[in-house]
């Protein structure tokens, strides 16, 4: 049986790759002899765009020219050419006169750049392709590294072939004044309820793109809070919701949520110890949330890495996402940090995520553990910079919200009252303003209501 050599190399050098000439030279002659060419294919195309190196080089050279507000025709364009001394490179002052044989039309020139760009993503589909099956010969590198950075690539090149053009400030203008206009006949927050009206009224829902912290000390609620938006979101948007918890497995989160939702307190239901009644809630609640799509991902030592591609995978099976939860940020990993500095690599995770957020156009609500700091003071009511390790939180986040209990630091009084208040702090909002909104808390099973006043 014949061996494979692993020494194999596969390379695309000697093959022909797809490019079209045509729609090169009619691009290329239109930038030479319209100005308003110039800035519409700017917006688009790149250099390594166009497949021939002599057409690059005009390129190059025409936007160079372009960005130093110099004139640009066939006779600037060989000046500067000659000056720079590349006119022989590109073929002569010759090719130059060929492009403006073409005879172009302006009206078709995004046609025209839509084939360049179809061109240059096979080419770069096909080099992708070489790239990955030369990796899988090099057994020194770990099969996880070559599959992500496939992924990764992959996934660029999809966001390039999707890409919507770049709008002027006109195009935005009006475009959001359509926005206005569907806002107005149809009155409705931005972005989705949380299900509790004060925080939905002062930040007018969770908005896409936006980095969400949600802070407290360890057992003040945070993960019950969260779960309870959960529930909201999905049963009003019925939106996939995906829930990366590594603090606590599967099975506890189902717990919780089983509580919540039928009243039944979570030891019960650890030990089995249920009633007639218990079960016909429970099967109704099992039936609710079968039909709902809620995706807990419990994966230990996850990285920023992994919530990509996973947000990736459930685009592709469910075609859309209504928010990403993280519980919580201190325990999430960067694998690409090379820093021993925890606040360092913190800061590199918080700019992923609102990366994340952004090009995914989704809200992630992050939940971050306080500083000890807080339990030295005597007001106990956490601020901006107890945020642990804060550096970058902050700064990131387009939401802050901090959770505080008074009954936290009095647990028999706690014990004693069912129900009790909680503050929840909006202590940063990019794009609104700062308040204090009072919840009421229910410590078993642990879950947050809408205060009366409110109703």
């Amino acid at each position: 049986m014949k061996k494979f050599d692993n020494k194999i190399k596969f390379s695309i050098s000697d093959t022909p790759l797809p490019h079209n000439f045509a729609a090169e030279k009619i691009v290329l002659s239109c930038l030479l002899i319209n100005f308003e060419a110039i800035e519409i294919t700017l917006k688009t195309v790149r250099i390594e765009t166009f497949y021939f190196i002599n057409h690059q080089e005009i390129y190059r050279v025409i936007v160079e020219m372009y960005r130093k507000k110099l004139p640009i025709n066939v006779f600037s364009v060989n000046n500067f050419l000659r000056e720079k001394g590349c006119l022989n490179k590109i073929g002569g002052t010759k090719v130059l006169l060929e492009l403006l044989n073409q005879i172009p039309n302006l009206v078709y020139l995004e046609e025209y750049i839509q084939l360049l760009q179809d061109k240059f993503l096979r080419r770069s589909l096909i080099q992708l392709g070489y790239e990955a099956i030369n990796s899988a010969y090099i057994t020194n590198i770990s099969l996880e590294k070559i599959l992500n950075d496939f992924e990764k690539k992959s996934f660029a090149l999809t966001n390039e072939l999707i890409e919507e053009k770049k709008l002027t400030t006109a195009e935005l203008f009006s475009s959001v004044f359509e926005e206005l206009k569907e806002k107005a006949l149809k009155p409705e927050l931005p972005g989705l309820a949380s299900g509790f009206y004060d925080v939905d009224a002062l930040t007018q829902g969770f908005q896409k793109s936006d980095l969400i912290i949600l802070a407290g000390r360890p057992s003040m609620g945070k993960t019950a809070l969260v779960l309870n938006i959960t529930e909201n979101i999905l049963k009003k948007y019925k939106l996939p919701i995906l829930f990366f918890s590594l603090e606590m497995s599967k099975e506890q989160l189902i717990y919780r949520l089983l509580s919540n939702e039928t009243g039944i307190s979570q030891t019960r239901l650890k030990i089995g110890n249920l009633y007639k009644e218990d079960w016909y809630e429970l099967k109704k609640t099992i039936q609710l949330y079968s039909r709902l799509p809620f995706f807990i991902d419990d994966q230990a030592n996850l990285t920023t890495q992994d919530i990509y591609s996973k947000i990736k995978k459930i685009l592709f099976e469910q075609n859309k996402i209504g928010l990403i939860i993280i519980d919580y940020l201190q325990l999430l990993l960067n694998l690409n940090s090379k820093s021993e500095n925890r606040v360092q690599e913190l800061s590199q995770i918080t700019r992923s995520l609102k990366n994340i957020a952004k090009e995914f156009q989704i809200p992630v609500i992050a939940l971050s553990q306080l500083s000890r700091n807080v339990e030295t003071r005597l007001n106990k009511r956490p601020v901006l910079s107890d945020l642990r390790e804060s550096g970058s939180i902050e700064q990131d986040a387009d939401l802050v919200l901090m959770l505080y209990r008074e009954n936290y630091y009095s647990m028999n009084k706690e014990k004693e009252e069912k129900m009790t208040t909680a503050e929840l702090i909006v202590a940063k909002h990019r794009n609104g303003p700062l308040g204090i909104i009072e919840l009421l808390f229910q410590n078993d099973p642990a879950k947050f209501f809408n205060t009366f006043s409110s109703l």
